[in-house]
């Protein structure tokens, strides 16, 4: 179903947009958020959160875009939302799957591997973002939707938790790459181990950084003769 976009002026999330849809009916209102775009390695993934509409939790005051929080007050606050919400569901894209699929694919992909993990199917899914999730049921794309609406903020501090927490246990299982650290996003750190190891399974051979290191290269003898030819 094709979503319609809105733009929000950024603000602290608030469950104007959840009491809305309520108002019109909608019974199982669901905000969703994605993490992991950007990095060379590591898994790009999706939270899906249901908020409680009849009680207003305590951490809701709490509630930003996770950008905009410390690592400490994401840690706090993600088991809080997870005990407190309604649903909430994961969903992951590795990235041997997003190297097949690409960017936008993916992105889908994970969407609706986290709305098909809830027990219930949502009336309407509020999502950050413009792109089109392609998802079966209403969806609501809101630009900053994560800096204004409260579940999709939920959400965005979910995801985000969990992918750190999957990226502290690559960093167990590959050590060397730092993956603890800067979470598989290009630092200088992580594109000069990058150099020294080479890709391990979890990066993503179709970005740049890793493909410009495991694309094959003609010998200079070989290449001069071509050019000669």
């Amino acid at each position: 179903m094709r979503p319609y976009l809105r733009h929000v002026p950024a603000q602290r999330p608030t469950r104007r947009r959840e009491l809305a849809h309520r108002r019109n009916g909608a019974r199982v209102i669901v905000g969703l958020d994605e993490v992991g775009r950007g990095p060379l390695a590591g898994p790009r993934e999706t939270a899906a959160v249901a908020m409680p509409l009849d009680r207003r939790p305590a951490w809701l005051a709490e509630l930003r875009d996770s950008k905009q929080l410390s690592p400490q007050r994401r840690e706090r606050l993600a088991p809080r939302i997870l005990e407190g919400a309604w649903q909430c569901s994961l969903g992951w894209v590795h990235a041997s799957e997003l190297d097949q699929l690409g960017m936008t694919a993916a992105l889908r992909l994970a969407s609706r591997r986290a709305t098909d993990g809830l027990s219930v199917s949502p009336d309407i899914v509020l999502a950050d973002g413009r792109d089109d999730l392609r998802l079966a049921c209403a969806t609501e794309m809101i630009v900053k939707g994560d800096a204004s609406v409260a579940s999709i903020a939920a959400a965005s501090i979910v995801a985000k938790v969990a992918r750190d927490q999957w990226m502290v246990e690559l960093d167990e299982r590959f050590p060397g790459y730092g993956f603890a650290r800067h979470k598989g996003y290009a630092s200088p750190q992580h594109l000069a181990t990058l150099q020294s190891l080479g890709p391990c399974p979890e990066h993503r051979r179709s970005f740049a950084p890793v493909a410009n290191l495991i694309q094959p290269r003609l010998p200079l003898d070989g290449a001069l003769d071509a050019a000669g030819s």
